[in-house]
């Protein structure tokens, strides 16, 4: 029996933490590699997605969120190329698109572009309803029902 990665499927969902195990088992494919990632847990309920965006402004990435899909686009607003001339390219400056699956109740909380790394910062709001609570233990013995009474 083969073994599969399923590195690229793990590097694309946040917040999944109990499906690891059942993934394990699904077939994976080639994910994108640019641009280059990281996905860290920076607490209880929350995460950070950091991308390589060296290159590109403010104004020339995008970051959306639909329906718990977390999608990350880079589009320079200038074109390469025109007059310039180099003797190496290293330095990949090309539109991209991200898609990360989000669980449910995760929310972003906020972006930013600092040295070439855009952040994207996310938490794990649970509504009350979904919450754990504790249910008081009455004190005291059984009631009972006096026949006299019916």
């Amino acid at each position: 029996m083969r073994a599969f990665d399923l590195s690229p499927l793990f590097s694309t969902t946040v917040g999944f933490d109990r499906m690891a195990r059942l993934l394990e088992q699904m077939p994976s494919e080639t994910a994108p590699s640019y641009p280059p990632y990281n996905i860290q847990k920076t607490g209880e309920n929350a995460y950070r997605v950091t991308l390589a965006v060296a290159g590109f402004g403010e104004d020339e990435v995008a970051v959306e969120v639909k329906e718990n899909l977390l999608t990350v686009t880079g589009k320079l607003a200038r074109e390469n190329g025109e007059g310039e001339s180099y003797l190496h390219r290293g330095i990949a400056t090309r539109a991209f698109e991200r898609r990360y699956n989000l669980a449910d109740h995760i929310q972003v909380t906020g972006a930013a572009l600092d040295k070439g790394l855009l952040h994207i910062d996310l938490v794990r709001e649970l509504p009350e309803a979904l919450k754990p609570r504790k249910i008081a233990i009455q004190g005291g013995g059984h009631k009972r029902l006096d026949s006299k009474a019916a």
